[in-house]
């Protein structure tokens, strides 16, 4: 039975913080890490992840608006880089712990025991367990006047990937390395490859894709 969502103003909090969060299904997860310029290191959880463009490799990260102590946030805008990291089953939980309000001198890193891994030449920490790490530097933000959240697009830099995830055509297979995604605030789930299609074309049925 179909029902009908619609007052959501006047929804309890958090009934409709996690309907609206969840309502979009599957979504990108990853761990951001950044470094503040006393080179703390930091660690955050974000799921709304945006392609942008492919050329140039540009990706867009929403941030909350700064009304509070956004440590991820501030510190990109003052470095101008930052990663991302591909979180998996063998460490889903420890990723969630970063969501907590730590203190800005206390690393996440550290609280939840996530290793770090810095790479040579690099300020910012990558997550050491993570199959896909990518390095990224601040291209622009914007703030939506809608509801000031902060959009923050950055131009992938290097990517540090697991060989046996990677196809000849460039594709890389997420659930051979137990990617993980999620659905709204608090639900982590597998992914499975149901099938990869052929470039589609008028008039004429996509077939698989074999790599």
């Amino acid at each position: 039975m179909e029902i009908q969502l619609t007052a959501f103003d006047q929804m309890d909090r958090l009934y409709a913080a996690r309907l609206i969060n969840s309502l979009w299904g599957f979504r990108p997860l990853s761990l951001v890490g950044t470094v503040n310029e006393a080179k703390m290191p930091n660690l955050a959880i974000v799921n709304n992840i945006v392609h942008i463009g492919a050329n140039p490799p540009l990706v867009g990260v929403l941030f909350r608006p700064p009304v509070v102590e956004r440590h991820s946030l501030e510190n990109i805008i003052k470095t101008g880089s930052f990663s991302l990291n591909h979180v998996t089953k063998s460490f889903y939980q420890k990723a969630h712990q970063t969501s907590a309000k730590y203190h800005r001198n206390q690393s996440e890193f550290e609280a939840t025991g996530i290793e770090p891994l810095y790479k040579e030449g690099i300020s910012v920490p990558f997550v050491k367990e993570s199959p896909v790490k990518i390095l990224l530097e601040l291209v622009e933000t914007k703030t939506l006047e809608v509801n000031g959240t902060v959009l923050v697009i950055g131009k992938v830099q290097k990517i540090f990937i697991e060989e046996e995830m990677l196809s000849e055509d460039g594709f890389i297979h997420h659930e051979k390395a137990g990617v993980v995604t999620s659905a709204g605030l608090d639900a982590y789930c597998e992914t499975k490859l149901l099938d990869r299609l052929q470039y589609a074309r008028p008039n004429q049925p996509p077939g698989p894709l074999n790599d």
